[in-house]
């Protein structure tokens, strides 16, 4: 094998590693939302509520009762996580793009930080728009964030450490929300286009 073919074949085995720690990470937060972040005790250990909330997009406010009718996939994340959110999102973008434009029409991809410190509406939309989903980014105070994630059943933390490039550990779920605003469905990391699509279509008008 000439050493064209061993760097590739390195640099396949490299992201397929990358890829499993990546599912490792978020298998341990989506699965022990009670584990070792304090963060964690503040979350109730029945089954998310959900319900409606009012957030800050680069073009103002915007509430998920606003896309009433629609089917909503709410993911929350921020857009310095290294591996996570950007897999998670990806998945969602390969499903966007095989829609219909009526399927495109009946749905809509919330994206809301779980880092307002740092995620500004301006960088949020900046972002989302990098997956080409017709994503809208959302944030709002910590506060506030913090009062929404509980209902959904988010688990999140900032790493201490850097005070600027500190990373923040969170679930991975996305919340698929029916178009009369009840929370249905929550689909786990990575989840693949396909189980995106027929969520759409499972709970569509």
């Amino acid at each position: 094998m000439n050493q064209t073919k061993l760097n590739r074949a390195f640099l396949i085995l490299l992201l397929a590693f990358g890829v499993f720690l990546a599912g490792s990470y978020a298998l341990v937060y989506t699965l022990k939302p009670d584990n070792t972040h304090s963060s964690a005790n503040q979350i109730p250990m029945e089954a998310p509520t959900g319900g409606d909330f009012r957030l800050t997009s680069l073009n103002g406010e915007v509430a998920l009762s606003d896309f009433n009718g629609k089917v909503v996939f709410v993911y929350f994340g921020y857009t310095f996580c290294p591996d996570i959110c950007p897999t998670n999102l990806a998945q969602i973008s390969m499903a966007y793009r095989q829609l219909s434009d009526e399927q495109k029409q009946n749905l809509q991809i919330l994206f809301v930080s779980v880092d307002p410190e740092r995620d500004t509406p301006e960088r949020l939309q900046e972002y989302v728009n990098y997956f080409d989903a017709n994503m809208i980014g959302l944030t709002g105070s910590k506060q506030k964030i913090d009062e929404i994630a509980q209902r959904y059943g988010v688990v999140y933390q900032k790493v201490e450490g850097d005070v600027e490039n500190y990373a923040v550990d969170h679930s991975a779920f996305t919340y698929v929300i029916a178009p009369n605003g009840e929370l249905k469905q929550q689909l786990p990391h990575a989840s693949d286009p396909q189980q995106f699509i027929e969520a759409l279509n499972r709970y569509s008008l």
